[in-house]
């Protein structure tokens, strides 16, 4: 099986290359948090949003590109340690679901400001009692008139206080169950009183994560994608679209992480380690299985196993680099770099970042658990278990 790249992408690529390396010279090194907006803007001007958008219904993305051209981008864009997107949530998920669930009016409104960098999206998913079992939300939407007022709490999610709109999924039909009288809808963020985030303090530190409350929150009623009933159907499309593409350039960071590592073993001695030297090694083979991999099931349709199947692959991978990170380094992985004040009381270096990070890693996106249900369930055959 061939791995390369042809021609025309390989052009592509020296495209991309040179307009990274040109803008990464200026004001837009390291763009964070609503700084990240003139960088998304910056994109969107130069042409890299939307480019992997499908032009059935138009024109809405920048410039348009192959699967593989994709790829490309997203090697380049990881390759020059370009500044982490805050617009990602847009333009993978929310802009190739409308394409697909979408209606026209909707597609004119929201595809051209996330290609242009100017709108930002975060993800209603997940509540409190509903994270893999997301059939199970307790978030309602009721029609009054024109708009649906929305109640409920959504959690865990990302960009919550930077993001101008947040896709919800709510229950429109109190009558149904489960997965039945679920509806997908566009909600505005800025509702003084309707809306409320709650940043969420992780253990490292970090609040990368929001609580999200809605009283009474509004959304109009051409704002439901698929019509309403159809949320669930919606729902699991996107989902879909969480691990293509992206999964390849999640790699490049991988292996930027397990350099780190190397690196950490050498200095420190820990190469004398046969067991830790063995472990390392495996590390190194089993990314390059998980690209090998992902590029062999790149656009391959009908596939309903292959999502489950790279989340448990590097799931399960990243968590052990995690804790090979703090093997690696013995008893100086338990001392920060930097005193402990009340000013700073969580300072951590990358790798012990890491480590608390990538416990989470089989959990979030859906835990091993599930993904191994839709394996033996919807690829293997084998009978459902107990709900």
């Amino acid at each position: 099986m061939d791995f390369g790249f042809a021609r025309e992408d390989e052009d592509f690529r020296a495209e991309a290359r040179a307009w990274l390396e040109e803008r990464l010279g200026g004001p837009h090194a390291d763009p964070a948090g609503r700084q990240g907006l003139v960088w998304e803007r910056e994109l969107g001007a130069g042409g890299w949003i939307g480019i992997g958008w499908d032009r059935a219904h138009g024109a809405y993305g920048n410039r348009a590109a192959s699967l593989t051209q994709q790829v490309v981008w997203a090697e380049e864009y990881a390759r020059a340690g370009a500044p982490e997107r805050v617009g990602h949530i847009g333009e993978n998920l929310l802009a190739p679901t409308l394409l697909a669930y979408g209606d026209e009016a909707q597609r004119r409104r929201f595809l051209p400001a996330v290609a242009r960098g100017e709108e930002l999206w975060c993800q209603g998913y997940s509540e409190p009692d509903a994270g893999s079992d997301l059939a199970g939300l307790r978030t309602a939407a009721v029609r009054d008139g024109d708009v649906y007022r929305i109640s409920g709490q959504k959690i865990w999610t990302s960009l919550a206080r930077e993001a101008d709109w947040c896709f919800v999924l709510a229950r429109t039909d109190p009558g149904e169950r489960r997965h039945r009288g679920l509806s997908f809808l566009l909600v505005p963020m800025d509702q003084p009183g309707r809306i409320e985030v709650r940043p969420i303090r992780q253990m490292s530190g970090a609040a990368e994560f929001n609580e999200v409350f809605f009283d009474g929150a509004v959304a109009r009623a051409g704002h439901v994608v698929g019509g309403e009933g159809a949320g669930w159907r919606v729902a699991m499309g996107l989902l879909a679209l969480e691990r293509g593409v992206s999964t390849l350039v999640q790699q490049i960071g991988f292996a930027a992480e397990l350099d780190e590592v190397l690196g950490a073993a050498v200095r420190g001695g820990a190469l004398r380690d046969p067991v830790l030297r063995d472990r390392l090694v495996r590390q190194w083979a089993e990314l390059k299985v998980m690209r090998w991999n992902a590029l062999r099931t790149l656009g391959a349709a009908g596939d309903a196993g292959a999502p489950s199947v790279a989340k448990l692959l590097w799931g399960g991978w990243h968590q052990r680099l995690g804790e090979l990170a703090m093997r690696v380094r013995g008893a100086a992985a338990a001392s920060g770099p930097a005193d402990w004040s009340a000013e700073a009381p969580y300072e951590l270096d990358a790798l012990q970042r890491l480590f608390l990070f990538s416990r989470a890693d089989t959990i979030y996106g859906g835990s091993d658990e599930i993904q191994r249900n839709i394996i033996a369930e919807r690829v293997l055959g084998l009978p459902r278990g107990e709900r």
